[in-house]
């Protein structure tokens, strides 16, 4: 079996919410090779760390996060909504995140995710990742073809974008921008994972969280496996490689 490269999904995020500091800081206890995270800018431009653009359905408030300045942010409440035993806990600045990297494990590599879809988000990002020394070891995830073209063809990223009916803004050429290709179990399952299969390009396959989705993936030849809950992951990986 070709070597499996192990990522936890917006941190640990099965047993703490999903993009917070504490959420990344029990991924980076674990053996996962990588965290994955998402990235948007606030109204002031400041990149924060939340999935969706709206902060509703983490923080219970309904305003998007490019409509919030920092200090807006900063009163929202990430983790009641998950358990009330993480009440007050922050939605961190891309620069948080980095520091706790920095701090713990700085040979962490990051898959980040930009979905805000401006080229400012892409610029901030990468700016940030080369002052903290990641920006050669990260991967960048996103679902614009526009973006994903232009941080390989700005800055020579290491780029994953997904299959072409998810993308926005997919034009003819953009696979030749692409080096890796995420698939989620969905996808793996249905009958048009041979045609992604067959790009050749190296897969990321997300989120595995039993043991049975893991033996899926590595079956299918994953390079990448993503895991909402890493356990099941690393546990496969320690028997198999």
């Amino acid at each position: 079996m070709a070597r499996i490269v192990p990522e936890g999904h917006r941190g640990f995020c099965a047993k703490y919410p999903e993009n917070t500091l504490v959420s990344f800081s029990a991924a980076l206890d674990l053996d996962v090779e990588f965290f994955e995270f998402d990235i948007w800018l606030s109204k002031d431009k400041v990149p924060v760390i939340m999935h969706d653009g709206n902060a509703c359905r983490t923080c219970g408030v309904d305003r998007h996060l490019n409509d919030m300045t920092l200090a807006e942010i900063k009163e929202l409440d990430a983790g009641s909504k998950f358990s009330p035993a993480f009440a007050g806990e922050k939605v961190p600045t891309f620069r948080e995140l980095l520091e706790l990297v920095r701090a713990k494990r700085p040979d962490m590599r990051l898959g980040v995710e930009i979905k805000d879809y401006r080229e400012e988000a892409a610029d901030l990002s990468v700016a940030m990742l080369k002052e903290y020394g990641h920006f050669d070891t990260c991967f960048f995830y996103c679902f614009n073809a526009r973006i994903i073209r232009y941080l390989k063809e700005k800055y020579g990223a290491r780029t994953m974008g997904y299959p072409d009916f998810q993308m926005h803004e997919f034009k003819p050429d953009s696979y030749g921008f692409y080096d890796d290709i995420g698939i989620s179990m969905a996808v793996l399952r249905s009958e048009v994972f041979p045609i992604f299969a067959a790009k050749g390009k190296p897969m990321h396959m997300y989120c595995a969280d039993t043991m049975a989705d893991v033996e899926e993936c590595a079956r299918k030849g994953a390079a990448y496996i993503t895991a909402n809950n890493p356990i099941p992951l690393l546990d496969y990986l320690k028997k198999h490689q």
